[in-house]
């Protein structure tokens, strides 16, 4: 029987949490108790005050949700969720969003402005005092309480523990090569779950010295562990992932030397990482020229050249990314990107990434050149007339048109090709704006060259 006096108190004065407890205990007691009439009435009247406790918070957000969706002014309202904000913070590109929104929109993946679509140079939020304050006025002038912004537990928090883990494996790189390997490994994976521990090698300058160690003291890449290797260069592709990182990674005198050892001598998966690292890190434009100037091209052309499956989408952006870059298109040149190319493209392997590559190098003339002396003109031909895709359709006229420009003595192919097929003809009819204008601009210069012809 439970005692007089224990559940008399008025439930509907409580918080939430307070009539969840209070109902715990009854429905204990009824459970308990034969006597359950009175408990059971007790039950009801709690519950009560519970849905009408969830019925006013309800209530309240949606005063707020509304106001947001009908007299709200559109500066107030987050362009993705398309209500009143509750925390704005300024994107990289000068847009504001609510936190909650752009946050699930960042941990997508994604990395360009929903609203802009332009890329973002970094990630980081700054929250909006500004219109937060104006929204918070403009509730108080309506006589709407403006909720708080939603508070979500820092999943990826570091404690002191982890700090103290770091630095003991951070430790364990100078010691024996059995410890370097099992450190290495947890480096290598809590560098990939954890976004706070990617940042931790950010607070101090000696941490990726430290992380090193092991691949500088050895004299000869044949004393590298294989796994040890995979496993630190890996780490360095997780650590280049964080945008806070990439220019103390790329900037780490030791980093870039050792990534184009390991694209020489390494297993393909280290291969494979270096590559992906050196594309990572080139996304900053001191980034791409430190690489080109350390001879980071060759080896990723060398790589690329051997055709490994496993390693040819990372080293084609790689070396797209670097090519942006006009000096990078001329080392690129330079170390034999053009025959590589072409020899893929005419093998069909991964051909639009390696279009896209040798549209890129077509703006200089030593490329140009070698195009015209390998065959390209005739293997540009033949896939247009082969592929439906008008992006490889519209790269390869760009290819052509620079050549056509450059090369007069490869007018004649192009002349008996569109006499034969109409390839060039049907690219101006049916292609992309840019393939059009291309294409028009080719024939132009054919049809110029033979009424020239005739009228000489």
């Amino acid at each position: 029987m439970a005692k007089s006096g224990v559940y008399e108190a008025d439930p509907t004065v409580k918080s939430t949490a307070e009539l969840k407890k209070e109902l715990q205990r009854i429905v204990k007691a009824i459970v308990e108790d034969e006597d359950e009439i009175g408990l059971i009435d007790k039950a009801n009247n709690t519950l009560q005050a519970l849905k009408d406790t969830r019925r006013q918070r309800s209530s309240s957000v949606r005063k707020v949700s509304e106001s947001s969706t009908t007299s709200c002014p559109l500066e107030f309202r987050c362009p993705i969720s398309k209500e009143l904000m509750r925390d704005p913070v300024i994107l990289s590109t000068g847009q504001t969003y609510d936190r909650p929104f752009i946050q699930k929109w960042l941990k997508a993946g994604n990395r360009i402005c929903p609203k802009t679509q332009q890329v973002l140079s970094h990630t980081i939020l700054t929250p909006n005092h500004l219109i937060r304050d104006m929204i918070t006025q403009w509730c108080k002038n309506r006589g709407v309480q403006f909720p708080g912004p939603v508070q979500y537990p820092d999943e990826n928090r570091l404690t002191e523990a982890d700090h103290d883990l770091f630095l003991s494996l951070l430790k364990k790189m100078s010691s024996t090569q059995s410890e370097q390997k099992e450190a290495a490994r947890t480096l290598r994976s809590l560098t990939k779950r954890m976004p706070s521990f990617r940042a931790l090698f950010g607070e101090s300058l000696d941490s990726i010295p430290q992380l090193l160690t092991p691949l500088c003291q050895t004299k000869s890449q044949t004393e590298i562990h294989p796994d040890l290797q995979e496993d630190l260069i890996t780490t360095l592709l997780n650590l280049s992932i964080h945008d806070n990182n990439k220019k103390l990674v790329a900037e780490t005198p030791m980093v870039i030397p050792l990534l184009l050892d390991a694209l020489r001598f390494g297993t393909i998966e280290t291969r494979t990482n270096a590559a992906a690292t050196l594309f990572t890190l080139s996304a900053l434009d001191s980034n791409k020229s430190l690489i080109g100037k350390s001879g980071g091209l060759k080896p990723l052309i060398d790589l690329l050249g051997e055709g490994h499956p496993l390693a040819m989408k990372d080293v084609a952006s790689a070396i797209f990314n670097l090519c942006i870059q006009h000096e990078n298109k001329a080392r690129a040149v330079r170390d034999g990107a053009v025959r590589v190319l072409l020899n893929k493209i005419e093998n069909r392997v991964h051909v639009d990434e390696l279009l896209a590559i040798l549209a890129m190098l077509s703006s200089n003339q030593k490329a140009v050149e070698e195009m015209g002396d390998l065959g390209a003109v005739s293997c540009l031909l033949t896939l247009i007339k082969e592929t439906n895709c008008a992006r490889n359709k519209e790269n390869c006229i760009a290819i052509l048109y620079t050549i056509c420009c450059y090369d007069r003595t490869k007018w004649k192919e192009m002349r008996e090709e569109e006499s034969k097929y109409g390839t060039l003809s049907q690219v101006a009819q049916n292609g992309t704006s840019r393939a059009k204008r291309k294409a028009n601009g080719i024939l132009d210069r054919l049809n110029r060259a033979i009424n020239l012809t005739h009228t000489a």
